[in-house]
């Protein structure tokens, strides 16, 4: 009887060693799996090329979205594209529809009151064009004195114009094209508006008569239009990750590789 006692003891302890090495294997799995990344759920508009847009495959493409995928890279997590339109966007991030938007939100006081905004990852500078007899050279108030200056009404180019070029005389439009058409026939001296806008009719073949004559001077200053990510003013912590972000890819390269794919000018 003891010796039956004495084999079924052995067998108990044989037992619990397998038992006690089986779960230090699954402890040392658990151990070896990567962390899983956090996801991240980022609303894009998906109408505005070229800094974001759907290709023909139905799928986000742009500027945006490729900053978008480096920033995620930096941050170690996983970023889900939520298309949404335009009307409601902020309204959607503010009732947890996602987390953030990165679809050129303008940071604007308005907006601030009502959201957050990571640091701008991309600013539009401003830039006066004029016809090709006119040489490129000086653009400040004393440089345009007479000169017609066409810009897009009620606009911070307006503004800014009002402000500053008093002795110009300041020609009003409400879209960029009708503005381009007067410079092209002569009506105005020179076009001022933001740098992208006015790219494209260079580009074209009506904009072979012009030409960028001058940057906005530095002095004095125009305040570049900034765009940052809308993020929930509680989101804190997620704001400064993607603020280190900004200045990582900015800092490595990887932000102007991906500029230099979209814009011929800088937009940092």
């Amino acid at each position: 009887m003891s010796q039956r006692i004495g084999m079924f003891g052995r067998r108990l302890a044989v037992l619990a060693g397998l038992l006690v090495a089986i779960g230090g294997q699954a402890c040392l799995a658990q151990d070896a799996a990567p962390a899983q990344k956090p996801v991240i759920r980022v609303a894009v508009e998906g109408a505005y090329p070229p800094f974001n847009f759907i290709d023909a495959n139905n799928e986000l493409q742009g500027f945006e979205v490729d900053l978008l995928k480096s920033l995620c890279d930096a941050m170690n997590a996983t970023c889900e594209l939520v298309p949404h339109a335009w009307d409601g966007i902020i309204k959607g991030l503010v009732t947890h529809e996602y987390d953030a938007v990165m679809s050129s939100l303008e940071i604007t006081e308005r907006r601030q009151k009502r959201i957050a905004f990571s640091d701008p990852y991309y600013r539009i500078p401003a830039v006066f064009i004029g016809s090709k007899e006119t040489a490129p050279g000086e653009v400040t108030p004393a440089a345009m004195a007479g000169k017609r200056i066409g810009t897009i009404e009620r606009t911070d180019h307006e503004t800014y114009l009002r402000t500053f070029y008093k002795d110009s005389e300041i020609v009003l439009f409400a879209k960029a094209e009708e503005a381009n058409l007067d410079l092209l026939v002569g009506r105005i001296d020179a076009v001022f508006a933001d740098e992208l806008l006015l790219s494209k009719f260079l580009e074209s073949r009506e904009g072979a008569c012009c030409h960028i004559i001058g940057d906005a001077p530095a002095e004095p200053a125009y305040k570049r239009e900034a765009y940052g990510i809308g993020l929930r003013k509680e989101d804190e912590s997620l704001r400064d990750q993607f603020n280190r972000a900004i200045a990582q890819v900015k800092a490595d390269g990887t932000y102007d590789r991906i500029s230099a794919k979209y814009f011929s000018f800088d937009i940092k």
